[in-house]
């Protein structure tokens, strides 16, 4: 075994040479290169100041570009101060939009609280009138009868029209035949108006 090992240390292993040249010609390669391009760099720098140029090449600015440059910065003031004024409309008009709103918030909130103000009136008209409709058929024909003959006949035909109709006959009859005559026809005539189609 040991012959086997010292065999093998006496080789020289055989890519190892061929690798190294390899190499030294890559590395002189790049040398070379890296000389020949530093040599044209220095070759093409310029001696001393660069030429004068003729005076044709130098162009003066034509006469009438100092009045063109000051037209437009005056031109461009004037923009910058429209859109300064245009944003404070816009500003103003946000306010005023949101002052509308607000407005209308509370217009709607008091629509909303007179609608709930006369529902509750109605209602307790309506109730008031109920009230007074049942006492009046409650009452003796012939009270009754006196409190109506004191009675404009087109506030008497309005709580006719709501009672019952025997206890309305039983107060027509103990009144005088021309008021009850006119609390009639007021009754009768009160939806004539009234369209059909």
């Amino acid at each position: 075994m040991s012959a086997t090992i010292r065999a093998r240390k006496g080789r020289k292993p055989k890519g190892r040479g061929v690798l190294t040249v390899v190499i030294c010609l890559l590395v002189s390669s790049g040398l070379l290169r890296l000389g020949s391009d530093a040599s044209l760099a220095f070759a093409t720098e310029p001696a001393g100041e660069p030429p004068a140029l003729p005076e044709a090449a130098y162009c003066e600015p034509p006469a009438d570009a100092e009045a063109l440059l000051t037209a437009l910065q005056e031109r461009e003031a004037r923009i910058e101060r429209r859109e300064g004024q245009m944003a404070d409309r816009m500003q103003a008009l946000q306010v005023a939009e949101a002052e509308v709103s607000e407005k209308l918030a509370a217009l709607a909130a008091a629509e909303a609280s007179l609608s709930a103000t006369l529902a509750l009136a109605d209602s307790a008209a309506e109730t008031d009138l109920s009230q007074l409709t049942a006492v009046y058929e409650n009452m003796k024909p012939q009270d009754a009868a006196a409190l109506f003959s004191q009675m404009a006949p087109e506030f008497a035909a309005g709580f006719m029209g709501r009672m019952r109709p025997d206890a309305a006959a039983a107060i027509m009859t103990n009144l005088d035949p021309t008021q009850a005559y006119s609390i009639s026809v007021i009754i009768a005539g009160r939806n004539a108006l009234v369209p059909t189609e």
